[in-house]
């Protein structure tokens, strides 16, 4: 929107084409006229400049607060990384206590129950040593050596119970022998797990403070960017308050110079307040001053915004001479009178220019067409007033309160 605002820098270059299209001087002082006018247009050239690097330097700034208001909210989130981090190698040391614990009571159980196996397998060998020296035909001697039929039954009945036993034992010993390698095998797996995993997060640790650190850094980096860029804005601001310092006062003398040598009074004066024509009849599209909008953007208008439809004629509101007749940035089509000692109207947002630089007009005259198509208000033009303030430098005034009250139609 800054191209309907009437910037500091738009109004510079405006106000050196009201310097040089100002009354008429006569010959004995155009050397000295052209003299400040070349002093004029340089100061504000370096002024244009100086204030265009104020802006970039603005920018530059808001989007280093950006960055490093988005590094804080990091430097935040790695904050809690490092802390659930550290909380979930607490619950991993107390996991490797326990089962390191497990290791050791599982590994005493195991020794105990091998020494158990041994003397088993100790009793079981003379057994099977006794067995072996009486030979295999041991159970049927048993068997045949007994008196009665009862004992048989009995010596059967031992025979049987003794080989169910050896067998049970034998069976019993393996199998908890086996149960007892594979849960120590599996308990080593885990503390080794818990360990790779201990590794792990440690490493991470080790990444997530490297990573705070270099964004630690960028955010030193980026706050003093921010401390350079502020103070290289005061040193601009103080550049802008001497040239525009300069400027006033060159404007000044050239004014006081003008007065001087002036023919005739001025066409529009304060008198006129309240009594001049409006330049087109139409809808108030904006008014003079400061607008807030919705997405809170402020908006500065030096002028009033009419809205007509593309081609309508404009007329001046007082005679007066053309001091610009062409395109101006960001306003197109543009129309600046001049009406003597230092008040100026304005017709921006022109479609057609219907005057010629330098040449003198009459209230009522077309200066051109509405335009601003292309503009969010649509088809309209801006008019604007300058008047001098007690310095004698020209300033934007309310138009309302120079125009009549609005022609019907309008709103």
């Amino acid at each position: 929107m800054t191209r309907r605002v009437s910037s500091p820098g738009a109004w510079a270059r405006c106000l050196t084409l009201l310097v040089l299209g100002a009354a008429p001087v006569l010959p004995n002082g155009v050397e000295a006229q052209d003299t400040l006018t070349v002093r004029i247009r340089e100061s504000q050239r370096r002024l244009e400049e100086v204030r265009a690097e104020r802006a970039r330097l603005q920018r530059s700034m808001e989007d280093t607060r950006a960055r490093v208001e988005n590094v804080s909210a990091e430097l935040r989130n790695i904050e809690r990384q490092l802390s659930a981090s550290r909380a979930i190698l607490a619950e991993m040391d107390l996991q490797s206590e326990a089962t390191a614990q497990r290791v050791e009571f599982s590994t005493r159980e195991l020794v105990m129950t091998r020494e158990r196996l041994q003397e088993n397998h100790a009793v079981l060998n003379r057994r099977l040593r006794d067995l072996y020296k009486m030979g295999p035909l041991h159970a049927v001697r048993v068997l045949l050596g007994a008196r009665s039929f009862t004992d048989l039954l009995n010596r059967y009945r031992y025979l049987r119970l003794m080989a169910n036993y050896d067998r049970a034992l034998v069976i019993r010993v393996g199998e908890l022998e086996t149960a007892l390698v594979l849960q120590n095998q599996e308990l080593q797996q885990s503390l080794r797990e818990l360990g790779t995993l201990r590794q792990t997060k440690l490493s991470e640790v080790v990444e997530l403070r490297s990573v705070e650190e270099d964004r630690q850094a960028t955010l030193r980096r980026f706050r003093g960017q921010e401390q350079e860029t502020r103070t290289r804005l005061e040193a601009l601001e103080a550049d802008i308050g001497r040239l525009t310092d300069l400027v006033a006062d060159l404007e000044a003398r050239r004014l006081e110079e003008e007065r001087l040598r002036a023919a005739g009074p001025a066409r529009l004066t304060e008198a006129d307040a309240g009594r001049l024509e409006w330049p087109v009849a139409g809808e108030i599209a904006y008014r003079f001053g400061r607008e807030r909008r919705p997405n809170g953007t402020v908006l500065r208008w030096n002028g009033l915004g009419i809205r007509a439809p593309t081609g309508t004629p404009v007329r001046a509101v007082q005679g007066g001479t053309v001091v610009l007749a062409g395109p101006f940035e960001g306003y197109g089509p543009t129309v600046i009178l001049s009406h003597g000692r230092g008040f100026y109207t304005l017709y921006l947002y022109l479609e057609e220019i219907g005057v010629v630089e330098g040449r003198e007009i009459t209230a009522g005259q077309v200066v051109g067409t509405v335009g601003g198509a292309g503009t969010p208000e649509g088809p309209h033009i801006e008019f604007q007033i300058r008047s001098p303030d007690d310095a004698g430098t020209p300033q934007a005034r309310d138009p309302l309160q120079w125009l009549r009250p609005r022609p019907e139609g309008g709103s």
